[in-house]
């Protein structure tokens, strides 16, 4: 079977000027990022025959063990962005590959009513995958995946039990998207071991690539938070000058904006990309 992916001098996004490819990803598909850590996609991609315009893999800012003990004896941790496969990568190098016979339909365990550290929440006990391949003699095989809530549940910090804020929001897609992970992981082994930054959210790294859940870490990745209308307002002036003046340009307002860890709401970016059109196009605010 092949499984290769378009080879990248098929790929005409990769025939720009590599600081425009730079610009283009860090401004609309990976804002606030690390200009590094864009090198790295870029790198990533380049190796793997990746086009990074469909945005395959993600940067996921993860603690990982250094192996070395600090002052204090607790282990030392330093701050890296890691480079992760998203599950759609899995589904489209499985569908490319001409193997790939379907996929079943999340199956769910009994729903679990519990207190989380402070958190009321109810997730499904477990989920069910089932990825189907189809074999060089012509017989449909399935590759069966199942996981548990709690063991792959990302929580605040490693001193609480509550979920982070997606595994709150999400118990059951988050969950499926962990099992067919695993399943097509089964199914096509070729692809390799790796974890999706779908399962990974909220999880550490020791050195060599260990997973360690974070429930047994001193720190873990902060959950990003969607900015409210009211912080958006108390700013919106202020932000709105900056573009006005020439200070700012829409992308490079919101990359800063959400390099701070706030994710702007599409209204939000929406409403700045207007104030940037009414500079260039001459227009005066009727209510002004």
């Amino acid at each position: 079977m092949n499984t290769s992916v378009i080879p990248v001098k098929q790929m005409p996004s990769l025939q720009m000027d590599e600081s425009d490819l730079m610009n283009v990803l860090k401004n609309s598909l990976y804002p606030g990022a690390k200009t590094e850590s864009i090198k790295l996609v870029i790198s990533y991609c380049k190796a793997s025959g990746l086009d990074p315009m469909q945005k395959p893999v993600h940067i996921v800012p993860m603690q990982i063990s250094t192996g070395k003990k600090g002052s204090d004896g607790w282990d030392e941790k330093e701050w890296r962005d890691v480079i992760m496969p998203g599950i759609g990568l899995y589904r489209t190098q499985a569908a490319r590959g001409g193997e790939y016979a379907g996929v079943t339909e999340p199956e769910f365990g009994d729903d679990v009513t519990t207190k989380l550290g402070d958190t009321d929440i109810t997730y499904p006990k477990w989920c069910k995958i089932t990825v189907k391949r189809l074999m060089p003699n012509g017989a449909i095989v399935d590759f069966t995946a199942k996981e548990l809530w709690l063991e792959n549940y990302a929580t605040k910090s490693a001193k609480v039990k509550d979920p982070n804020a997606m595994w709150k929001r999400r118990p059951y897609a988050q969950l499926a998207k962990c099992a067919e992970a695993q399943a097509l992981r089964k199914a096509f082994p070729e692809f390799g071991a790796q974890p999706t930054a779908d399962e990974m959210e909220g999880k550490t790294l020791e050195e060599g690539g260990t997973v360690i859940d974070n429930t047994t870490q001193e720190i873990s990745t902060p959950a990003r938070e969607i900015m409210s209308t009211e912080t958006f307002n108390t700013y919106r002036d202020k932000w709105k000058s900056a573009i006005e003046n020439g200070k700012k340009s829409v992308n490079s307002l919101i990359a800063w904006i959400e390099g701070k860890g706030t994710d702007l709401t599409p209204e939000q970016k929406i409403e700045i990309a207007s104030w940037e059109i009414k500079q260039t196009t001459g227009e005066e605010d009727a209510f002004a």
